[in-house]
């Protein structure tokens, strides 16, 4: 356990009786209309209009409005996107395509305003790998048109909740994207088109309130994946931590002026990695498993369904660069003997493939499971603390900073810069919570011929206007540069060099936004930097959390010292080994703006580019949909059995239709219906809850035996763009055997991605050895009426709950079938009745 953190309770300050009054004889009104009105909820219209309505449902009798420090308000959407045929974003593995649905994704959004309207703040908190500056910047395009300036990408943060499990395709560069296929136009639209209602619902929930702030610990929530990096850190600060990953949950708690609670969010540093990279379905992960406890414990009268509620619990993402949910710890799948400590490889010759983390639970549903009651439980605690009431100004700061040559002032006097983006070779070789690629090991100092040489001779020749300098290696060191992505730039950018700096202050409450993953103690630092500067400027007792993969992602960021060992982290510092000070300094810099409301004299510095328009897609659109003779859409293939007890798994086949056709926003994909008065069905759950499992099988999506990754998905965007094919396994077979030899540059052959002389002698050479093609397995774009029909079947699975009451239950599938002319119709199907008995 780590130290508790005591917290004072404060008093507010009175607001005028004026204010009291009127808020009283407008709540007083507001209750009588709610009264007056009514309340009905009819779960089957609701579903055969695709849509679930909100539900605020206010209490019966008002308690007496008290002054409140801030006008508030919360809102969430559904923000799920497709659930097949796209790639996951977080593992970068090309071969985890989604094929079904366990938890929806959703976007949760606080606004705070200072009671006379002056300044207000937005954070939102989104169920994906991580924020998007596309996304960030089309979804202010659209608050604009709504709201003119009142809210602007300086006064609103996207921060992701860094599940593994979520669509990806949705970021304006591309190196993110390259195990998608590049752009999903699907997933893209969802984030936008989700986070800008999520903010709408907020904004027009506003009322006035109060808001507290509270911590406490999550026993056995974490550990450090990276510790051998962590030891780098000087001896004399770590002892200054009970722990080698931080412990400490925060929460901002949102009570409205009656005393009604509307919203609670937390900060708490653990990767959303407990579904592990062999999930194929959809999933909020640990973070989002939490929210939805929360959320249902908080239910009102007549908000019976997840994800309807009125009340929104977000957990959001702090530095958990290096923290890992997996708390058994990484062994040798084949042995159970412990990974090389530094490498994290097993078995000769060493490979990072067999080091993998486990943990807590028996499988990867219990463990997320686990993790999630264990921020669950510790949200409960602090919720139910007074906590420390928030008074003071509400205020942001924010620069656009050009982190490819930022300058860093060093201790000795001296200036130097950040690098251009580059990853490093251990970044291929992923972490004990996703492994990577063919020969690459952690902690990798020093390249290799074949890499270099793949490196130098296609990659740079193909996607590089201009070669990388010596110098730009240089810069990097000790990280040996395998992909610079500085300098790669076609067909577009593969990384950022223009990234967001922001912060948000609540009265004493300040949240540092990252553009990154900060590890454990590179969050410690700037934490402590911010809270002393704050102090310096007048804040009394400020509180600091740090909000990790905030506005736009450019992977991690170490300390100095943890460069130095070059894991997975390290070797995923894009700028280089002075990027986390280039950020230390430029945060510090603007605490007093902040603090002292002088963020208008802050330049906003180089704005990015909106590459929208220009990104690839190459996925593939859903096929149209058949079944066999005989057949109709939503009939049953395999059906329930006749009764189950609690614990049990009720399962159903159907014969379906591609969920792409209709992602059913707000709506849902199944339901799991109980039959009340012996007439009528009621819905009991749907495809967000925690015992429903929605997959999708048409028995091509998803298949494939090749090893995939990152590195082999490099290689197809470069086939797919440029007609250029690299047989990387054939090259690594060739190199261990001591026969890959270039018996001339590459330099001479290609030109502006083009080869230009295909009768050299080593393209001969390579051709013979069967290491390069050209033009190969290239596809002819085809017409939707030349699109083959594909037969796809539909699973739902239903784990009945310990408390699930007796009686009579079915379980329905709501579906959408396309023709070959591009119409899409909806249709229904029904398992056989079936009988629960109660434990």
């Amino acid at each position: 356990m780590g130290k508790k953190k005591e917290v004072d309770t404060f008093v507010s300050t009175p607001s005028l009786a004026c204010r009291f009054v009127f808020g009283f004889l407008f709540l007083a009104i507001l209750a009588g209309a709610c009264f007056f009105v009514g309340y009905e909820f009819g779960v089957m219209d609701i579903f055969s209009k695709g849509k679930l309505e909100d539900n605020v449902v206010d209490p019966d009798t008002v308690p007496e409005p008290t002054p409140g420090n801030y006008l508030i308000g919360v809102g969430r959407t559904d923000v799920t996107g497709p659930i097949v045929q796209v790639n996951m974003m977080g593992y970068a593995n090309p071969s985890q395509i989604a094929q079904g649905l366990h938890q929806r994704l959703y976007s949760r959004t606080f606004i705070v305003s200072d009671l006379q309207n002056k300044s207000r703040v937005v954070f939102v908190t989104v169920d994906n790998g991580m924020a998007s500056q596309i996304v960030k910047l089309e979804v202010i395009k659209k608050l604009q048109a709504k709201y003119g300036n009142m809210y602007n990408e300086r006064n609103v943060v996207i921060s992701g909740t860094h599940s593994h499990s979520g669509p990806a395709g949705y970021f304006q560069t591309l190196l993110i994207e390259v195990t998608s296929l590049g752009a999903v136009k699907e997933t893209t639209d969802t984030f936008i088109n989700g986070i800008f209602d999520s903010i709408v619902k907020a904004h027009s929930n506003m009322r006035e309130g109060k808001l507290f702030v509270g911590t406490d610990d999550v026993v056995e929530g974490n550990i450090n994946r990276s510790p051998s990096a962590y030891l780098h850190d000087p001896e004399g600060e770590r002892e200054k931590y009970n722990f080698n990953t931080e412990q400490e949950m925060t929460m901002l708690k949102f009570q409205a002026s009656n005393g009604q609670p509307i919203g609670a969010f937390t900060w708490f540093p653990v990767h959303g990695t407990s579904m592990n990279f062999s999930n194929h379905l959809i999933s909020s992960d640990n973070r989002g498993r939490a929210s939805a406890l929360f959320e249902k414990m908080m239910r009102k009268p007549g908000e019976e369904l997840s994800g309807n509620e009125s009340f929104v619990a977000a957990f959001a993402s702090a530095n958990l660069g290096d923290v890992s949910p997996r708390t058994k710890g990484p062994i040798c799948v084949d042995t159970g003997k412990s990974c090389d400590f530094a490498k994290s490889t097993c078995g000769v010759p060493p490979r990072v493939q067999k080091c993998n983390g486990f943990g807590p639970g028996v499988d990867m549903f219990d463990s997320t499971d686990i993790i999630a009651n264990r921020q669950f439980e510790t949200s409960k605690l602090i919720y139910n603390k007074t906590g420390v009431e928030l008074e003071g100004s509400v205020g942001w700061v924010h620069q656009y900073v050009d982190m490819s040559k930022a300058p860093v002032k060093l201790d000795d006097g001296t200036t130097v810069t950040t690098c251009k983006p580059g990853m490093g070779y251990s970044f291929a070789a992923g972490t004990t919570d996703g492994p990577g690629a063919f020969d690459f090991t952690q902690s990798m100092t020093e390249g290799t011929f074949l890499w270099d040489t793949v490196r130098d001779e296609i990659i740079v020749k193909v996607v590089c206007s201009t070669p990388p300098p010596t110098e730009y290696y240089d810069c990097h060191r000790p990280k040996p540069v395998l992909l610079p992505t500085g300098y790669m730039d076609k067909p577009y950018a593969w990384h950022p060099h223009i990234v967001d700096v922001q912060m948000l202050k609540i009265g004493q409450l300040i949240i540092i936004a990252v553009p990154g993953e900060f590890t454990t103690m590179a969050g410690r630092r700037i934490k402590d930097a911010i809270a002393k500067e704050a102090i310096r400027f007048g804040v009394h007792n400020p509180k600091v959390v740090l909000a990790g993969l905030s506005n736009v992602y450019t992977h991690y960021i170490t300390t100095p010292e943890e460069y130095e060992a070059q894991r997975y982290e390290g070797a995923s510092t894009i700028f280089g080994p002075h990027t986390f000070q280039a950020y230390y300094q430029t945060y510090s810099s603007l605490v007093g703006p902040l603090v002292t409301a002088k963020q208008d004299n802050v330049s906003r510095g180089p704005a990015p580019d909106n590459i929208l328009s220009e990104q690839i897609q190459l996925l593939p659109p859903p096929f149209p949909d058949r079944v066999p003779d005989g057949k109709n859409f939503g009939d049953v293939i395999t059906d329930v059995n006749s009764t189950y007890k609690s614990g049990e798994k009720a399962t159903v086949s159907f014969y379906g239709a591609n969920p792409r056709h209709n992602m059913k926003l707000g709506s849902t994909y199944l339901a799991v219906e109980q039959l009340v008065n012996k007439t009528t069905w009621k819905t009991v759950y749907v495809d967000t809850d925690w015992s429903t499992i929605f997959q999708w099988d048409d028995g091509v999506s998803g298949s494939n035996a090749v090893e995939r990754n990152v590195i082999t998905a490099i290689f197809d965007i470069i086939h797919s763009v440029f007609d250029i094919h690299f047989e990387y396994e054939k090259a690594m077979q060739l190199y261990d055997e001591g026969e890959f030899q270039l018996t001339e540059s590459l330099n001479d052959l290609i030109n502006d991605g083009v080869i230009i002389n295909r009768r050299s002698r080593a393209i001969q050479d390579l051709t013979r050895l069967g290491v390069l093609r050209f033009n190969a397995d290239k596809t002819n774009t085809l017409s939707l009426k030349e699109l083959p029909t594909v037969e796809s079947h539909v699973t739902i699975d239903w784990w009945v709950p310990d408390d699930q009451p007796s009686g009579t239950y079915r379980i329905t599938y709501y579906g959408d079938h396309k023709d070959q002319a591009g119409t899409v119709t909806s249709f229904v199907g029904h398992s056989s009745q079936f009988q629960v008995q109660a434990a």
